[in-house]
């Protein structure tokens, strides 16, 4: 089919609603999010429980300056192992973990939208043209389309620079591919690092349940001349900090740190999507056709069809043109 043939299908085909809505979006986050609470309670209750159905008496575990201990000094570490910048980049990660920020289909179509609309300018348009898109895509009729692209600064700095190499003509198209590994490669790094430092947290976090419980025995040692109930209760106080240590690590801090990997490593499956789609219009394919090389990168859980991704990718020329 022609590239007016492919333009005048998805025109009719853009009649049709959206195919996700941002509000059933932010509702479904707002489950995930939710589910990651639930699976800590579920952890925790069954925990307890297990322990309250042998016996245990509840009064026991509960030693706050223990856990004091434990988690005042993980964070104490934390802070001296890694740069305030890092630390601010895991308190984001952590948000968008129990949030569930990872991009979803609404995300990958637009997306594919902005890259189908600036191949269509780097076809029919002079390189002046082109550049007004680049050089400020805040103010981009293009960009300003697709608000979710826009908003993600990195993404949409990454798009404009390999327009703009795209636009110089003399760089050949293996020598971006490598150039845009290279840097995918690097933000991949640069995002993976909270992941790396709440890891190295989780796994400090045994050894300093021990050092809790060195500190409780050293206390009930000095109640030698106390009576055999007094000193089983301090040695059983001890002991909770070795289980909290031990807890916190496997079944609080790893998890949330495995899940911050998942959602980072999910976002930058948007920068695949841009590599694939930009090399495969480099190699001479028709916008149209550079876009299906980008949608086939996406997850089968998230990929949209041939069907939606014509109607959303067609759907805004128009109006683009218009302005």
């Amino acid at each position: 089919m022609s590239e007016a043939g492919f333009r005048q299908h998805r025109r009719q085909a853009s009649r049709k609603p959206q195919f996700i809505r941002c509000d059933e979006r932010t509702c479904m986050r707002g489950f995930l999010a939710l589910g990651i609470i639930v699976g800590l309670v579920i952890t925790l209750g069954c925990m307890l429980g297990g322990f309250i159905a042998m016996g245990g008496h509840v009064s026991v575990l509960i030693q706050p300056w223990e856990f004091i201990i434990i988690l005042g000094a993980a964070l104490g570490t934390f802070f001296v192992a890694n740069p305030f910048s890092l630390v601010k980049d895991t308190g984001r990660a952590c948000m968008e973990a129990f949030t569930d920020a990872v991009p979803k289909q609404r995300d990958y179509l637009d997306v594919l939208g902005v890259l189908y609309s600036l191949m269509r300018e780097l076809r029919a348009k002079s390189r002046n043209e082109v550049e007004v898109h680049i050089d400020n895509p805040k103010e981009s009729p293009i960009f300003l389309a697709y608000p979710s692209v826009l908003k993600k600064e990195d993404l949409t700095n990454f798009i404009c620079d390999y327009c703009r190499l795209i636009i110089v003509g003399n760089v050949r198209s293996y020598e971006i591919e490598a150039l845009m590994d290279e840097e995918i490669r690097t933000i991949a790094r640069d995002k993976l690092k909270p992941y790396q430092a709440m890891i190295t947290i989780s796994e400090a976090l045994p050894a300093l349940g021990i050092v809790a419980a060195v500190l409780s025995v050293i206390k009930a040692m000095g109640a030698l001349d106390q009576s055999p109930e007094v000193l089983g209760h301090l040695i059983g106080a001890a002991l909770v900090g070795t289980f909290a240590g031990i807890f916190f690590s496997y079944g609080v801090i790893g998890p949330i740190a495995n899940k911050i990997k998942s959602t980072r490593e999910k976002n930058n499956r948007l920068y695949i999507v841009v590599k694939q789609t930009l090399l495969a219009y480099m190699n001479g394919s028709l916008p149209q056709i550079a876009v299906e090389y980008g949608r086939k990168t996406i997850s089968a859980y998230e990929r949209p069809t041939i069907d939606v991704v014509e109607q959303e990718t067609m759907a805004s020329v128009p109006t683009q043109q218009a302005a």
